[in-house]
């Protein structure tokens, strides 16, 4: 028997999840971004390791209905600095979603909630956004909305349709 049940690289595969923003259901941003991060790296599969990147992809689309609660819009605030004397920038939730969409200020949520190592920006690089519905992974999805989708595989779809008559 092998030393490494479990590990194979099957075990390893990546998924592709579709989280949609525009359905009624969404959670707040926070808690949407902490879903994310889990997904991302891959703290619900039996074989998770904190050492290693076993993470799924995440398509997040509708970023523009970002949902937010109590007056965060207005009152959370961005800032960038560039090391440099007097060059403290600060920008508000609202003008973050003017100037570079809802997606960036997902992104910026989901990234506080990775863990702060050399795998943080591996797995950020999984996460696409999308300020519309529209985008250019329908193929590669196998899980929307936390339902698996049956992918039709036209091989797939004849041999099981054979073993159906048998």
């Amino acid at each position: 028997m092998s030393q490494t049940v479990g590990r194979t690289r099957l075990a390893y595969s990546r998924t592709w999840h579709h989280i949609s923003l525009s359905s009624a259901n969404t959670p707040p941003l926070g808690r949407l971004a902490s879903r994310i991060a889990i997904i991302l790296m891959g703290k619900h599969k039996p074989i998770w390791d904190p050492s290693t990147d076993c993470g799924d992809y995440v398509v997040a689309t509708s970023c523009t209905d970002l949902l937010v609660t109590g007056k965060k819009m207005q009152q959370k605030k961005y800032y960038t600095h560039s090391t440099r004397p007097g060059s403290l920038k600060e920008i508000s939730m609202e003008g973050m979603m003017r100037k570079w969409g809802g997606g960036e200020v997902l992104r910026k949520a989901v990234r506080g909630m990775l863990p702060k190592n050399r795998l943080r920006d591996k797995r950020l690089d999984r996460l696409k956004v999308f300020e519309g519905p529209a985008h250019p992974y329908k193929d590669n999805l196998v899980k929307v909305d936390g339902r698996t989708r049956i992918v039709d595989v036209p091989g797939v779809t004849a041999e099981m349709e054979k073993a159906r008559t048998l």
